[in-house]
This record gives structure tokens, sequence and C-alpha cells, in this order.
């Protein structure tokens, strides 16, 4: 990934909005923009030096003799790299995946109506805080966490968050690595020991090579495929529900307000599950730098708008049907995947499981990248090395690039170790959901616009927008305390 050199002026040519690249772009992993931004170089003297009139001269591409193409230009047509809805797609992969499964078994817990209700404010919620992490990062020209806490607070602020991020995509990913092992059990009917096999040769010879990608873009259209297949997962639990009719221990009062038997901590930990379900913000600096032709925050609101009302209808469906198919207490198990396992050599289910396999070994890369993009920031840290400095090649790659490579591939290996010892996939999102999830969706884009908005002259505490910061800040502390001790509680 490249990144670009932000100290010339001016960064954009007027009303096209078209890039005039510095023709200085160094190699680095702690990219903003994909690295084809970078191959047409334009020396700054070219553009206008006032980028904030409303004129278009001074544009390379409106006058230059050489007519040097941006790199910003629309290529690729509406599923283009950097376009809104395959951005928007690429965002609810990141957040729809393991989730998803273990809707149900925590809708049977607590009712349909604390269930959706949740889900709402899941929406909503989630909504802001992409927002707020957008605007973050278009004002400060930084994509990732670590870059934007520096920027904004102090270089430990961006160690403890990117701790936390590397907490919350290892959990996540160990999830999926889980629910493969669950589908081969359900398909081939294996034992234990060779489930743990599966997992290891799943984990080196897939998500490996998969961890290595430079883009996030780059899975656009396996992300695509991805979510269809979760669809059909949905569509097989309505078959199941249309061929068996409801589950008989669900009763009017136990499918909309739950058991009554059930404690505190279970309605806690659902919340939890919901937190770690809409949880994709640590993939929203990168894609917003990918948007093209220019990041901006209106269009990366559309994409969140986009992938909270997808993500909304796919958990309400599959609470809704997965309480209806398999009822509550012992019929629901921890995961869907688990649920269908009677119906498992039926050809649609099949199919549906491997298409779940395919869709959470998707989510694979869109969590190990914030993984690699921590552990780059603290290499450059620890060598010294500015973002805008070129770094030293060895072997036709630069030195970040091979530690990238040895992150990649070490956070694969860390992943495997965890889906292998740990074989509950409720626990470790519950747990996931609270410890890091809440910490990353709603404490740090809060800090974050209440940084932004102090540097403004009219700042006061009082206004609603430090208000709206201050509200979300402290719903995050209180997921992040009490959701994890809820968590662990309901573990042992």
């Amino acid at each position: 990934l490249a990144q670009v050199n932000l100290s010339s002026a001016p960064l954009w040519c007027p009303k096209t909005c078209y890039r005039c690249v510095p023709s200085r772009c160094v190699s680095s992993i702690m990219a903003a923009p994909d690295i084809e931004r970078c191959q047409q170089q334009v020396p700054s003297e070219e553009c206008s030096t006032d980028c904030s009139s409303n004129d278009d001269q001074g544009c390379p591409e409106k006058n230059s003799s050489t007519s040097i193409a941006s790199p910003h230009k629309r290529t690729g047509g509406i599923f283009r790299s950097g376009g809104t809805a395959p951005t928007a797609v690429c965002l609810s992969k990141a957040a729809i995946g393991a989730g998803v499964l273990s809707m149900s078994a925590h809708a049977a817990e607590v009712g349909l109506v604390f269930q959706l209700i949740g889900l709402l404010a899941g929406a909503g919620l989630t909504l802001v805080s992409i927002q707020m992490i957008a605007r973050a990062s278009v004002q400060t020209q930084r994509w990732s966490y670590e870059d934007i806490g520096e920027e904004l607070f102090h270089p430990a602020m961006s160690m403890l968050t990117g701790f936390m991020n590397v907490c919350n995509c290892l959990g996540s990913a160990a999830g999926y690595l889980i629910i493969c092992g669950q589908v081969f059990q359900v398909v081939s009917g294996a034992s234990s020991s060779m489930r743990q096999l599966f997992v290891v040769l799943v984990g080196v010879l897939i998500c490996g090579p998969l961890a290595l990608a430079r883009h996030v873009s780059f899975m656009r259209h396996l992300a695509a495929w991805s979510v269809g297949f979760l669809m059909l997962l949905v569509l097989v639990v309505v078959i199941f529900l249309g061929e068996n009719g409801t589950d008989e221990t669900l009763t009017p009062t136990n499918f909309w307000f739950g058991s009554g038997a059930v404690s505190i901590f279970a309605y806690m930990n659902s919340a939890n599950n919901i937190v770690f379900a809409y949880n994709n913000q640590f993939n929203v600096p990168q894609l917003t730098g990918e948007l093209t032709p220019e990041p901006t925050v209106k269009r990366m609101s559309m994409v969140g708008i986009i992938t909270v009302i997808l993500c909304f209808l796919l958990f309400a469906s599959v609470s809704i049907f997965g309480v209806l198919a398999f009822g509550v207490g012992e019929n629901q198990l921890n995961s869907l995947v688990l649920d269908l396992r009677p119906m498992g050599r039926n050809p649609l289910v099949l199919l549906s499981l491997l298409g779940v396999m395919l869709s959470v070994l998707t989510c694979f890369q869109f969590h190990v990248y914030p993984i690699r993009q921590f552990c780059g920031f603290a290499e450059r840290k620890l060598r010294g090395r500015a973002v805008e400095e070129a770094d030293v090649e060895w072997k036709g790659r630069t030195v970040s690039r091979w530690i990238d490579i040895a992150v990649s591939l070490a956070s694969v290996a860390i992943v495997i170790v965890i889906a292998v010892v740990v074989t509950s996939l409720k626990t470790i999102l519950d747990f996931i959901g609270a410890f890091a999830s809440a910490w990353i969706s709603f404490v740090v884009p809060a800090l974050w616009q209440l940084q932004l908005l102090r540097r403004r002259e009219d700042f006061s505490w009082v206004h609603y927008k430090t208000l709206g910061c201050l509200a979300l800040l402290g719903l995050g502390l209180f997921f992040f305390v009490f959701g994890t001790y809820s968590a662990i509680i309901a573990a042992e």
C-alpha cells in the first residue's frame, strides 16, 4: 500500500476534486488510498495554488497539455474499487460474520422484544460511530486508528487503542475458525480431533494467504458473495420452519419476553453480542481513505446507512426465524450451524453451510488488517520513521512490508491456537463484544469527536454535539466494564 506525502499543497483541485499527487510517494503498510493513486505523479506546482477557489484553473486533468490521468478517476462501474456500493458491502461483511450465527440463541433467552429493540439501538449507535470515525479520518487525513489517535492525542493513546483493536480482531477471527470447525463436524460427522486438524489446515492453507492481501477493497466481490450465502442460510431456516412448524417449546410469552428465568447477565450478554455483531468500525478509517474520487464524510455516511440497514435486516431475520424454528431452552443451541445438524445431509442445507464457511473466511482478512496496521504503527515508532519517510528495501520489498508479512502469518498462527482450544462460539463472542468491541466502537470515536470539537473556537461543554459525545462515551465505558464482568460471570 502507498502512503501519500501530505506535506505539499495543494491536496485537491477545485470542483473535480482530482488529487494533485505530490511527486514523492513512499511505500508503507500504513496506507491511506490504494497504490494506484500514486502511479500517476503530478508535480505540485502544476496544481492550482488556490484550492479554495471554485474554478477549474490549474487542474492537470483539465488544462495540462500532457493530459495526465487522475489517480482518482472513476473506473470499473458501480462495483469499482472505492465506490459507495462495494465499500458498503465490505463494511457490512466486516460486521456480518460469527455474531449473526448466535443471534437466535440470545433472542431465545431474552425474548424478541428486548432483542429487536437492542438491534435497532445498535444500528443507530453504529451509524453515529461510523460518521464520527469518518469525520476524524477526513479532518486529520489519517486512515488508521493508530494514526488518528496520535494526531489527536498522543502515541500512548494509539498504543492502547491498537492493543484493544488487536484483542477484538483476534477474538473475532478465532470465532470464524470455530464456525468452520462446526460446519466440518456437521457435514462430515467428524470427531473432535479431526475438527481440530481441519481448523489448523484451513488456517494455514486459506487464512494465511488471505491475511497477506494489501487492500481491504480487494475482497469486495468475495464479500458480496458471502453476504448472499448468509441470506441463503436465513432462507434455509425459513424452509425448516415451514416444513416442521414452530418449535413445541414456544409460547407467546417466552417468544416475545423470554422465559423470565434468566438473570440480568443474560440480558447484558445479549447486548454484548449485538455490539459485537455490528462491530465493523475498525475498518472504517481504511475504507474511508479508499473512497474515490475523494474521501468525504457524506459519502461514508451513505456507506454507513446502507451497512446498518443490511445488518439490521439480517440480524432481525435470524433472531425471529431462528427462535420460531428451534425454540427456547435445550432445543436452541449456541449457533445456527449446530441447530441445523439434523438436516446436515440435505443438499440445500449443505450448500448453505458451505456458504457460511466461505462467508466467515472472507471476514478473516477484514479482521487481520487492523492487527497489521497496529504492528506497522509500532514498528514505525520503534524505528523512528515518519509516515512520509521512505523505507529501505531488502530483496525487492521494503523492510516494513517484510515485517507486515511476518505479523500477518503470526496473527493467523495465534488465531488457530485460540480456535483449537476454545470451542464455545457464544462465550468468546460475548467476551470480545464487551471487552474490545465496545472500546473500539463507542469509546474511541467519542473521544476523537470531543477532541475535534475542542479545537473549535465556539466549543462548549453544554452544546448538544458535546453532550452526545459524552453520552456515547459513557455508554461505551459501561459496556466495557459491566459487560466484560457479565461475560466472565456467564463463562464460569
